[in-house]
């Protein structure tokens, strides 16, 4: 059976509220997280992620009054990351009303976590954000922190590889040079991570047309996240879904309102 491609509003979000920009610098305001959320519920998408951006720079946890508030207004999963440290964080999150949480700092910082989160709730309510840009380690691309502020020397392809053993259960691999531009999805990224991945990827970073969604797919993506083209209107989920599956890519359909 073939699995229906996923297509994933992102929602970052900052002081309660929704912000987009480019490579994750010049944030400008996209709105309400609560009505954006119930938004994209009715326009068919597949999921939700909820990303609090400055909770890890800020050293707090996830905002979890919006996070109960979102989760009231969608019947799709969702997946909640920001300023989760530790096991305890996300049974919070989990109890607030998310179905996934997504790691990325804190998973770099103490690998083991990924390793004490799966045992715990298990691999499918795990997902490990990956910030990569292109730099001089052996694959082409290094990992980043704190909302991309922060470079490692970590290689992307031996993280993901590291992190499959681990136990985490899907990997979101955003492109810090293609966030937010619309020029496309990273390809080359995507093909490589994609390489050696054992678990689901999701493709984030550089969505602009309905053909960037068919792309990352042809590379391996198993799943699309975008946020801009939805937040602003360039696109609807329903005519990206219409696209693809005009193109042969199995979606789900959206349910006429």
């Amino acid at each position: 059976m073939t699995l229906s491609v996923r297509i994933i509003p992102c929602l970052d979000v900052t002081n309660g509220r929704v912000v987009k920009g480019v490579n994750f610098t010049n944030l400008v305001d996209a709105g309400d997280p609560v009505e954006m959320a119930a938004l994209y519920g009715a326009e068919g998408a597949d999921e939700l992620t909820f990303l609090d951006i400055s909770a890890t720079v800020d050293g707090r946890e996830t905002t979890l009054d919006v996070v109960r508030r979102t989760a009231e207004q969608v019947f799709i999963p969702l997946t909640v990351g920001g300023g989760i440290r530790n096991v305890s964080d996300v049974d919070r999150l989990l109890r607030a009303g998310a179905d996934k949480v997504s790691i990325n700092t804190a998973a770099v910082a103490r690998p083991e976590l990924i390793a004490e989160i799966a045992d715990r709730f298990g691999s499918q309510v795990l997902v490990l954000s990956v910030d990569a840009r292109r730099a001089r380690t052996e694959s082409g691309f290094e990992v980043t922190t704190h909302g991309g502020r922060e470079g490692t020397d970590i290689d992307a392809i031996a993280w993901i590889e590291k992190a499959c053993a681990l136990g985490v259960g899907e990997i979101l691999l955003n492109s810090m040079d293609a966030d937010g531009t619309r020029a496309g999805y990273d390809i080359g990224m995507i093909t490589a991570m994609r390489s050696v991945s054992k678990v689901p990827l999701i493709a984030s970073g550089g969505a602009g047309t309905s053909a960037d969604f068919a792309a990352a797919l042809d590379a391996g993506a198993g799943a699309l996240l975008a946020a801009s083209v939805f937040h602003f209107g360039i696109h609807r989920i329903g005519d990206v879904k219409s696209y693809l599956g005009s193109h042969n890519y199995p979606v789900r359909a959206v349910a006429a309102r």
